[in-house]
């Protein structure tokens, strides 16, 4: 791209670093940046695959500007960083988006329809946004390949994923089972606990007591007020056992009652009715007022009496069911909530699955996996349980219908968090089901172990978060019962014989057909004939997260081809993604790596020991809209990516989000005008400094190479500031930690122009300025270096119009720093000196006496004495206006103190000094140059700084009745 004519102008970032974009696509910068650094000097950077049915987002934006960041640091480090793109495209966000086009509202339509129909349709539908991500991830100045993107539904990627799910097969690490796991009954598949960790809302629900009566012919034993023990005939009296429950829809599927055998329970009597309640003695403040006249609280009841007490079905359909309708004990029954006992209905709940099986109970499903009530439940058959709109809307039925029959004690509205359908928006229901588990539990120590090794940014996701997750870790379920995603490649005889293949090879030749295609509908029509069985396919796919952990593999179809590459690019050096991720991608690539690496050297992957597939993570937070809610298409409540960056330009977008909490898994409200400042804060502020340079300073040193022999103390300080901030920013950065580099880099932009530059206007305007411009120039290039990760536009443009439009900064290597130069005292020193003219300018604003004023002199009072004392005189009295610095010792803090009397020479000084500002505003005014010579007349003017007025101002002073140009 050509040099910039004038630096005079305010700039139009965004057409700028539209203009460098095509200078690195036309040279091909990025593919040089590669090929230009060894394979065998690999940084290896993971990028999890977005999905391309929606377009991107700020979150998006977020972690492509990380992506972007770490890569060119480490490339600029010397390394060689390959960065390909890839898509998610398998699983329910695409099928959702399919079932709306073609108005499908139930699963059952899928088949009805056609597998194959309804497959093509979503491949068809994948990469729906492809160019527009390509032209934000563009825009945005990440560099990535997007030409030679990989695909989760191409062969080569699929094929890796059945060879992953192999090496765990061979194993012994997959099993199938039925377990209870929370389903989408929309979506009518279920979830991974870590996805049902995704969906969790606070929403209001309809809780009942329940009367549950116990049958007639039971004596029920309790210790009465008067410690006396005492019985009750269930023959003579209505006995009832009060149960809380937050999910009436439930109730018609209950098999069982619980009682914790740690707990006691109480007995009362309702005189107005003549019936009996039996809870928790804990409880019975919080259900029963026995203050009230009616109740009586008899006496207490232990556990162990209630234990397999029969009672009466709740509902008439299912009453035949085996070991069904008795008392049980329980651990997990609490007395924090509800009434100390708990209905069980084990279909529905892990404790009462389990429980259930326990007591050998019948297994009743009254609900079916759409989420609708079976044909045996007459009175709601058919009805949602938990209809999206209305979820407490069969919920009410339910309990109008038990209210009718007097089984209701009462019923409240409360709040409480219920887990949704993360894809789909559905409340889920926790439902026994069967699914293809990787047995994690079998390798958590090996896991957390792994763990210890990772370098998490924020630390605290290492044992908090990430790891709590890891210790209460459970099987994962990796089968989906859908359509649009990898079959899994489990081949079942009718006897339960099963093969699990590794690969479409094995399938070809196990069945003698050609395998172009491994989606569900064409391998299903696949059959194996072997020792005189038929094999056909299990129905399911994977889970899009087990082919998303599978990407370290599965991108580069290892292990079918580049084995040998394959040793460089594992484990990553670096990824990055959301919180969320935590219990997400984060996780399944660390199951995955860890499970496939266990045998170490004899495991499937080139490594020497068990293995996470990740070094080091950066998690970051969410954005919010400015007002702290979510961002919402719908509301509006937030600012189009595209127009901030046409506005505002990319790179200040970038370093605003990177020197935001939002990188260390913090909270960002995104605010816009945020986005502008760090434009005027840096951008412009550079481009001003730039501007300078080109103005005055001597341009025949070259500002790639350092500057020797500098005897200047500012100088000195500058380059000792450069340096530092080179140190700081590499060490940050080496340990991941963006903000921790980006904030220095900010303030030095700031601290460059307003102390130095401003400090050092009159040496660069000077005729001697040889050392003055050599180090400015040079820090000014040298400050590009540490913005290229960040802000690689405006970085590009420093070296083209400093250096030579026609090769790259970002081709070049980062700076090392010079320790030599670095003086620790002198900085600290120059500190303390900015704080004394803070101060002092400060002590001025309060006695409203104007800086350009001249004082006679200042005492400053330190807390210690300052080595360059002396060389800072000069400087103080320049910068507060004084004749005189006088120096003290005070240990207890640093003070400043002027001496306000104003001498006649003062106050002439003072006017000369008003006079040159108001020849200046009319200079600006006229818009002359600064070479531009004129006349100016007045009435009046100090005759003894004639000539320093009009030095200053570039005129000739002639009497007049009025303050004017004339000429």
């Amino acid at each position: 791209m050509p040099k910039v004519k004038s630096f005079r102008k305010t700039p139009d970032l965004p057409k700028l670093e539209e203009e460098v974009q095509k200078f690195w696509e036309e040279n091909k910068i990025f593919e040089k940046s590669v090929e230009q650094r060894s394979a065998d000097n690999s940084f290896v950077f993971y990028d999890g695959p977005p999905f391309a049915t929606g377009l991107p987002h700020y979150g998006h934006i977020l972690a492509s500007t990380m992506k972007d960041v770490m890569p060119r640091f480490h490339s600029m480090l010397g390394k060689r960083v390959e960065r390909v793109w890839g898509w998610d495209c398998h699983g329910l966000p695409l099928e959702n988006l399919v079932e709306k086009e073609l108005e499908i509202d139930a699963k059952t339509e899928i088949e009805e329809l056609g597998v194959a129909k309804f497959n093509e349709t979503c491949r068809t539908k994948v990469l729906r946004y492809r160019d527009e991500w390509k032209k934000i991830i563009r825009r945005l100045g990440r560099w990535v390949d997007m030409d030679n993107d990989y695909k989760t539904m191409d062969r080569s990627y699929m094929e890796t994923v059945w060879w992953v799910f192999k090496q765990l097969w061979d194993q012994d690490l997959v099993y199938h089972g039925y377990k209870p796991m929370h389903i989408c009954p929309r979506c009518g598949t279920p979830l991974s606990n870590f996805e049902v960790n995704l969906g969790y809302q606070e929403i209001k629900d309809l809780s009942v007591t329940v009367k549950f009566k116990l049958k007639s012919g039971q004596k029920l034993s309790y210790t009465a007020n008067d410690d006396k023990e005492k019985e009750l005939s269930t023959a003579d009296v209505s006995v009832n056992l009060l149960v809380w429950t937050t999910t009436p829809w439930t109730l018609p599927g209950n098999c069982l009652l619980a009682v914790n055998p740690q707990e006691d329970y109480v007995l009362v009597k309702d005189d107005e009715s003549d019936e009996y309640y039996v809870l928790g003695e804990k409880r019975l403040a919080a259900v029963i007022d026995v203050s009230e006249k009616c109740y009586q609280k008899l006496g207490r009841v232990k556990s162990a009496s209630l234990l397999n007490k029969k009672y009466q079905p709740l509902f008439p359909y299912f009453k035949e069911t085996k070991n069904a309708f008795h008392v049980a004990q329980a651990d997990f029954v609490t007395t924090e909530d509800g009434t100390g006992l708990v209905h069980i209905a084990p279909g529905f709940g892990e404790d009462d699955f389990y429980l259930g099986q326990k007591e050998n109970v019948e297994l009743v499903q009254h609900v079916n996996a759409e989420g609708k009530f079976t044909a045996e439940v007459k009175e709601f058959v058919g009805l949602k349980v938990k209809p999206k709109g209305d979820p407490k809307q069969t919920d009410k039925k339910v309990v109008a219908w038990l209210e009718e029959k007097g089984s209701i004690f009462k019923q409240e509205v409360i709040s409480h968090t219920y887990p949704y359908c993360w894809r789909c928006d559905t409340p889920l229901l926790n439902y026994a089901t069967d699914s293809w588990f990787v047995n994690v539990t079998k390798f958590k120590d090996e896991l957390v172990k792994n763990n210890k090794d990772i370098n998490w940014v924020p630390d605290h996701m290492k044992e908090g978060r990430f790891g709590h997750w890891l210790e209460g870790v459970k099987d994962w379920a990796v089968s989906r019962n859908r359509y649009w995603g990898a079959p899994l490649p489990v081949w079942e005889s009718e006897d339960g014989d099963r093969i699990c293949l590794g690969s479409a090879e094995e399938l070809e030749e196990l069945s003698g057909e050609k395998v172009s295609d491994l989606h569900k509908h064409h391998v299903d029509e696949i059959v194996i004939k072997k020792d005189g069985k038929e094999y056909r396919r299990v129905s399911q796919v994977f889970d899009c997260w087990f082919e998303s952990g599978s990407m370290p593999y599965a991108q580069h179809h290892y292990p079918f081809k580049d084995k040998e590459q394959f040793e460089h690019r594992f484990p990553a050096d670096f990824i990055a993604e959301g919180e969320d991720q935590t219990r997400g991608w984060f996780y399944t690539l660390h199951v995955l790596a860890t499970a496939l690496s266990l045998k170490g050297k004899e495991s499937s992957l080139p490594v020497e020991k068990c293995t996470s597939s990740f070094k080091n993570v950066v998690v970051t937070g969410i954005i919010l809209a400015r007002d702290g809610k979510k961002m919402s298409k719908r509301l509006k409540n937030y600012p189009d990516p595209v127009e901030v960056i046409d506005e505002f330009g990319a790179d200040s977008l970038r370093l605003y989000l990177m020197q935001s909490p939002v990188v260390k898994g913090e909270t960002l409200r995104f605010n816009k005008r945020k986005v502008s400042q760090m434009r005027r804060r840096v951008f412009l502020i550079w481009w001003n400094m730039i501007s300078f340079y080109k103005l005055f300073a001597n341009q025949d040193h070259d500002v790639q190479e350092k500057p020797e022999e500098v005897n200047n103390l500012l100088d000195q300080w500058l380059l000792s500031r450069l340096n530092s901030l080179t140190r700081d920013v590499t060490q940050a950065m080496k340990s991941y930690d963006l903000t921790k580099a980006t904030r220095p880099l900010i303030e030095f932009v700031n601290e460059f122009s307003t102390w130095y530059l401003r400090l050092s206007r009159e040496r660069l305007k000077a005729d001697h300025n040889q050392q003055v411009s050599h180090v400015f120039g040079y820090t000014l290039y040298q400050l590009a270096k540490l913005y290229a990760p960040f802000t690689p536009f405006f970085a590009e443009l420093v070296h083209h119009n400093l250096v030579d439009e026609n090769s790259s900064i970002h081709l070049l290597d980062w700076p090392e720093a010079d320790t030599e130069l670095i003086d620790e005292e002198l900085e600290h020193e120059m500190e303390v000196i900015e704080k004394v003219v803070e101060k002092g300018r400060g002590l001025r604003r309060d006695k409203q006496v104007k800086l350009r004023h001249p004082l006679a002199s200042l005492e400053v009072s330190l807390t210690q004495p300052l080595q360059h004392q002396k060389e800072f005189e000069n400087l103080v009295k320049n910068e507060l206006n004084v004749k005189k610095v006088m120096w003290k010792q005070d240990l207890d803090e640093l003070e400043v103190d002027y001496d306000f009397v104003l001498t006649v020479e003062l106050k002439t000084e003072a006017k000369a000094k008003d006079l040159i500002r108001k020849i200046q505003d009319l200079r600006r005014k006229a818009l002359l140059k600064i070479n531009d010579q004129v006349v100016v007349e007045l009435p009046d003017w100090p005759h003894e700084w004639q000539q320093e007025i009009e030095s200053k101002t570039n005129t000739t002073l002639k009497k007049g009745e009025k303050l004017k140009l004339v000429a």
